[in-house]
């Protein structure tokens, strides 16, 4: 058995509890958090919690410990200091700080001689492996990445922190011309208004200015200066009722052209439809926890991306049984 270490439980946190329970060959040993663990409620109650500081503790009991924190804070601290003594796992999303993370993970592993899995979930994880194996067949061409419809919970938290607002959720919606644009292989330049809009659902404290929140909204800076943006105001029940999940998803496609004359066209699509984001990414990455355990056994060490994990390494399957009923 993978004896799993969580550090964190948030909806991501409790996502990776779930999906534990769905493979046969790990073992949740403990939650780690910092809140009072008394408070914490797992899904399985006979699970351990701690407090952050007491994770160190137990070196010997965890072969893969799971972050499940921010990646605003959170993980560029809490990953290289978790992998001078863990093999680690977590979903820093932040793209343009990703080789730095890299870089002070690597370090701590080399050190230590554990495994490091950054980046991983959906995006950065998975469309970012379907990038890659799309521009590696199709060299003529370009890449499009559409996300949504789904809840964007960084952008939906930036509106709940806006004065008068009670509770809100925004969610990403594609353009469909511009996504039908792409499927017929049409090479479009795309700006950012022109790929995505913006939709809010939000709850006003009584009496707040309406005016105010919604040109605050729509004015914001790096979140939603950029988009056409739609602001919609309703009762608490109504959010209640229809906005209480978390669904995402998106498209990664790649239109290119082969032959002597690139007269042939081809779109490589690869899409996904989520009623959970939180739950669908700690499957993804549970299953690579799995890689971190196997890679270490090895006695691989360093920081890895999705980029470096050969996929037979993600299966509970044997490599017998992938070539006779996947291959």
């Amino acid at each position: 058995m993978i004896r799993i270490g969580i550090y964190g439980y948030g909806n991501l946190g409790r996502g990776v509890e779930l999906a534990i329970r769905q493979n046969e060959d790990m073992k949740l040993v403990a939650v780690f958090t910092r809140r009072d663990p008394e408070k914490v409620k797992l899904v399985d109650p006979s699970v351990a919690v701690y407090r952050v500081e007491d994770a160190i503790k137990m070196v010997d009991d965890i072969d893969v410990m799971i972050l499940c924190g921010g990646s605003a804070t959170d993980l560029p601290v809490q990953t290289p200091y978790l992998a001078k003594y863990f093999n680690v796992v977590d979903s820093f999303d932040t793209h343009a700080k990703i080789p730095e993370h890299f870089a002070n993970v690597d370090k701590a592993c080399n050190e230590s001689g554990k495994i490091g899995l950054i980046s991983v979930g959906w995006d950065p994880g998975m469309f970012s492996l379907n990038r890659l194996m799309a521009n590696c067949i199709l060299v003529d061409g370009n890449d499009y990445t559409f996300w949504g419809k789904g809840v964007s919970q960084g952008h939906s938290d930036a509106i709940r922190r806006i004065e008068g607002v009670k509770n809100a959720k925004q969610y990403t919606v594609p353009v469909e011309k511009a996504l039908a644009s792409v499927r017929n292989g049409e090479n479009p330049t795309l700006t950012t208004r022109e790929k995505h809009t913006r939709e809010c659902f939000v709850v006003a404290e009584e009496d707040a200015d309406l005016d105010k929140i919604e040109n605050e909204i729509k004015t914001m800076p790096n979140y939603f200066a950029d988009y056409d943006t739609t602001v919609n105001f309703i009762s608490e029940e109504e959010f209640l009722k229809n906005h209480a999940g978390i669904p995402h998803g998106g498209t990664v496609i790649r239109s290119g052209r082969t032959g002597e004359s690139l007269e042939n066209k081809h779109i490589i699509e690869y899409k996904i439809t989520l009623d959970s984001n939180p739950e669908f990414t700690a499957s993804v990455i549970v299953a690579y926890a799995r890689a971190a355990y196997r890679l270490n056994k090895e006695g691989a060490v360093g920081c890895k991306t999705v980029f470096d994990i050969a996929p037979a390494y993600l299966s509970q399957k044997t490599g017998a049984e992938l070539r006779e009923k996947l291959l």
